[in-house]
């Protein structure tokens, strides 16, 4: 027995005629004929009371009806599950974000993509740089949010630009530089720096370091927490200052002080990156909706900030 008999049985019980039953499969009559005496066959019971006239189910015709229905449903919803699966229109993304910038566009991206495609699963998780990539690597995520410093020099990546936001230097509002409308990175050499840990994110801490020796210091970094929130405490709380994307101003304490920095370009790269090697075919999905929604999310990032 197998579906073809079965959607064969389930036409003729339906229509109660051999001719109609095929005219409804776009098959010849013997054909259905034939399918349905193999089936019988192959039960051991007859399905149906057959003359010139009429054609009638039997009891065990009867019960087959309903179960055959059944298994054929299911094996349709199965097929279309797999070629979902195929498409990525089914299955589920792991995402994972540093938890700032993306705060302006990130859920409004979700919402839409739930709505195009609900049948796909989403978990979002917020990590450090440094753990973003290297889940990315594992697998563990097949997308992150994070900044393109450095990203280069690690294979096996592919990532798309989102938007560049400028760098600022992050101060106490009681800082003497408080008030400078721009600042030159040369002029804080004597300063007290505070970056998140090295290898929690070693984009960010690379990136002060950067800056700094292209400024002719080496910085004297006092404090090398784990979290951002908490390189912004310890900022707020005087005890020094830190080279920061300029989103966080968005969700920083009011006493700081989000200064340009003057005489180089002072940007950070938010791209989307993805394993190249991830068979996970939601992930061009993800990309697409993206790609759709980028316009409206970088307006509104614009009007934030400025």
């Amino acid at each position: 027995m197998d579906i073809r008999q079965l959607r064969y049985f389930i036409a003729v019980a339906e229509q109660l005629n051999f001719t109609e039953a095929a005219k409804h499969l776009f098959v010849a009559q013997s054909a259905v004929s034939q399918q349905i005496a193999d089936l019988e066959k192959k039960i051991g019971v007859q399905l149906f009371i057959r003359n010139k006239r009429s054609v009638k189910l039997t009891k065990a015709g009867a019960v087959l009806l309903k179960e055959a229905i059944s298994l054929v449903n299911k094996s349709e919803e199965a097929i279309e599950k797999a070629r979902h699966a195929e498409l990525g229109i089914i299955g589920g993304l792991n995402i994972g974000f540093l938890g700032y910038t993306e705060k302006i566009f990130l859920p409004y991206l979700i919402r839409q993509f739930r709505r195009n495609y609900p049948k796909i699963d989403l978990h979002l998780n917020q990590f450090n740089h440094g753990m973003l990539i290297e889940s990315l690597k594992t697998g563990e995520l097949d997308i992150v949010f994070t900044l393109a410093f450095g990203l280069d020099h690690t294979g096996g990546l592919k990532k798309k630009s989102i938007f560049t936001e400028a760098i600022s230097v992050v101060m106490h509002c009681e800082h003497p530089f408080a008030d400078r409308s721009s600042i030159a990175i040369a002029d804080l050499s004597e300063e007290r720096f505070i970056t998140v840990n090295r290898q929690e994110s070693p984009q960010g801490f690379n990136k002060t370091l950067l800056m700094c020796a292209n400024s002719g210091f080496s910085p004297n970094i006092v404090s090398e927490p784990k979290l951002l929130h908490t390189v912004l405490l310890l900022v707020d709380a005087g005890m020094g200052i830190a080279i920061l994307p300029k989103s966080l101003k968005l969700h920083s304490s009011p006493s700081l002080r989000f200064i340009d920095i003057e005489g180089e370009k002072a940007e950070d790269e938010l791209v989307v990156a993805w394993k190249k090697t991830n068979p996970n075919a939601s992930i061009p999905l993800f990309l697409k909706e993206l790609d759709a929604v980028k316009s409206q999310y970088n307006d509104d990032f614009t009007a934030v900030l400025s």
